[in-house]
């Protein structure tokens, strides 16, 4: 069987002052994550104060690049099938996200990917991960 990934309509972004650090990155191609002041971990979804020690944080720049920890393709939420994915980064921290620009049917856990950004209704480009080249 084969899906090939299909565009579909993405719902306007959530902008305020503490995405716009976020979205101002994606339009620059760039992925970025929240980080610690105080211990440096890394986290996700983004926090004004870190998960672990309650520390202040602050946007880092990450590879965009990892590999899928878990994927369902869902054919009956609409009209287009799409996958939806765990994607454990390199630097450790793991994003809920989308898998495009590939065969859904062919998609595996432990497969590498990297960020690719498709834009919104709005504009904001969101980022989403494609499956590298073997």
């Amino acid at each position: 069987m084969t899906t090939m990934y299909q565009d579909r309509a993405l719902g306007a972004a959530v902008h305020d002052s503490a995405t716009e650090p976020f979205f101002a990155a994606t339009a620059a191609g760039s992925l970025q994550v929240k980080a610690c002041g105080g211990c440096g971990k890394l986290h996700w979804y983004p926090r004004p104060l870190c998960p672990y020690c309650l520390g202040d944080t602050d946007w880092r720049s990450v590879s965009g690049k990892g590999e899928i920890y878990s994927v369902s393709v869902t054919r009956r939420a609409g009209p287009i099938p799409y996958a939806i994915a765990y994607v454990r980064l390199d630097e450790g921290i793991t994003m809920l996200t989308n898998i495009v620009d590939c065969d859904l049917d062919a998609l595996r856990i432990g497969q590498r990917v990297h960020v690719v950004f498709k834009p919104a209704d709005d504009g904001a480009m969101i980022p989403m991960f494609a499956p590298d080249q073997d």
